[in-house]
Order: C-alpha cells, then sequence, then structure tokens
C-alpha cells in the first residue's frame, strides 16, 4: 500500500519509524512518505492559512498550496481529448483509472465516524492521501474541486475536536495498516478482538495463575477449549451489554443463539429482539 500525508507538521509522524509500522515501511509492505505543505507555498512567509470569508474566530486553510500538493501528489489523468475530467465521484466508488487514483482522506469533526469496518475498507485500498488539515480546517472548495477526480472521505475519529488531523492520521494508520497482509505475526488475532464480530474482547489473563490476591478465571486454566470459547463468548456478549449497549442493540438478532441471549439474560440484559438462533 502506498500512503502519502501532507501536513504543517510533518515532524509528528515521527512514530510512523517505530513498532509494527516501521517493520512494514521497511519490508515493502507499506511504501508511506510525509510531506510538508509549506513546500507549495511561494511566499516568504510560507503562508498556509487566512481570514474566513463572512467573518467568524479563528484561520481558514488557503486552497492554492492545498490545491498544488494535490496536483503533485495524485496528478489529474487527462481524458482522450486532452482535458482533465470534471463530475464528482461518490465516495467508495470507482473513478476512471482505477487503482491509479488515491483515496483521500480529511480529518475533521464534520465526518464519517471511523470504525474497525471503514478501517478494513480502507486497507484494501492501493493509494491512500491523507490532508491534515489545522486552524478552522481547509477551504472546502479543495475538496470539492478534489472529488472531481479521486475519492474523498471527510473522516472523523468520534465526537470532539484535536488542534489538527495529525493524531487522527497516526490511528487510522495503525488501524489499517494492522489489517494488511503479513504485518501481524499471528493473523488469528484480527478474528478475536473487539469489534470483529461486532462485540467487544472478553477479558484476557496471563501468568502466574494468582496476582495481589486476584486469581485467573478456572475456565480458562482447564484445557477445555470448548468450556473456554463459551466463557469468552459469554464475556465479551456482557462487556458489550455494560460498556457498548449500542453494539448489542446494534448485533443482528438472528446471530444471537440461545445460549447467547441466556448469558444475557443472567446479566440482567435484553438481548436484541427478533428470530433466535439454535
Amino acid at each position: 500500500m502506498r500512503v502519502d500525508i501532507v501536513s504543517i507538521f510533518p515532524e509528528y509522524f515521527a512514530p510512523l519509524d517505530l513498532s509494527l509500522i516501521g517493520k512494514a515501511r521497511a519490508n515493502g509492505t507499506l511504501r508511506l512518505a510525509v510531506h510538508d505543505l509549506r513546500t507549495w507555498t511561494h511566499d516568504v512567509h510560507r503562508t498556509v492559512d487566512d481570514t474566513p470569508y463572512g467573518g467568524g474566530p479563528g484561520m481558514v486553510m488557503r486552497p492554492e498550496p492545498w490545491g498544488e500538493a494535490l496536483d503533485a501528489l495524485a496528478p489529474a489523468a487527462p481524458t482522450p481529448g486532452g482535458t482533465t475530467p470534471e463530475g464528482a465521484i461518490p465516495d467508495g466508488a470507482i473513478p476512471d483509472g482505477g487503482s491509479a487514483s488515491p483515496r483521500l482522506l480529511v480529518p475533521t469533526p464534520a465526518g464519517r465516524r471511523f470504525t474497525q469496518a471503514m478501517a478494513h475498507e480502507l486497507a484494501a485500498e492501493s493509494h491512500l492521501l491523507f490532508a491534515c488539515g489545522r486552524y478552522e480546517g481547509i477551504d472546502q472548495r479543495v475538496l470539492d474541486h478534489a472529488a472531481t477526480r479521486m475519492r474523498v472521505t471527510e473522516v472523523s475519529l468520534g465526537d470532539y475536536v484535536l488542534f489538527g488531523g495529525e493524531v487522527a492520521v497516526l490511528v487510522i494508520l495503525e488501524a489499517v495498516t494492522r489489517l494488511l497482509p503479513g504485518v501481524l505475526g499471528n493473523a488469528g488475532s484480527l478474528d478475536e478482538e473487539s469489534h470483529a464480530h461486532g462485540l467487544l474482547e472478553a477479558p484476557m489473563y496471563t501468568k502466574p495463575a494468582t496476582w495481589r490476591g486476584h486469581d485467573v478465571p478456572e475456565v480458562l486454566r482447564s484445557g477445555d477449549h470448548g468450556r473456554i470459547a463459551r466463557w469468552r463468548r459469554d464475556e465479551a456478549l456482557l462487556r458489550t451489554a455494560v460498556r457498548r449497549p449500542d453494539m448489542l442493540a446494534a448485533l443482528p438478532p438472528e446471530s444471537l443463539d440461545k445460549r447467547d441471549r441466556a448469558a444475557l439474560d443472567r446479566g440482567g440484559f435484553q438481548p436484541p429482539t427478533g428470530h433466535v438462533a439454535k
């Protein structure tokens, strides 16, 4: 996968040389480059922002440097007549030229909420291009123009506001990179973790069996893989019910069997109604 990041703080991305992302870069699984937006400014002050039209507090990032940055990193493919194709490309659609065009991701509190499902979606892309906004954001015309030649996704980590998009890019990249083939040493981890099947992960334990008066649950030391699987499923259901009732409510009713429903009932929780799996 190719990844390009544009920011006025390229130093923010030094952690991308560490841990498994660093290894993915070293072995070529992830071809990542960080670019300073001010490279595409032309005044002595390397200006990237200005006051907003219509008034109001804060500053807005100017369209000129962003336009040049996107032109450099994702050149528009000419049509047979030699002109740039126009007409917005819907989010998630494949533009003319297929994989040659990147997916532009713009972190913003006004975007689609980032989820594990979106991480899987992005992991299937061949080229991701991140635009890190600052201040009050990027001039909307940059995104509107970019949408005429590439897929544009405005994405939010959650219902809060950050100083800029850099932190969000680090989070998104870590979630996406770990899904790329060969990045995790044990690919089975992906199938058992939180959000893999609409539930939070059950509690995890390691040695010693007793620590400061707290014991590892007996079932996990029993060697009975059937009981262990059932215990983990029950604990995942109960943890989700307590911490993320919205996730429990979103589960398809047919995904829960009678034992699932019995576990929730014992915990005092109402499972989603509908067809019951056997």
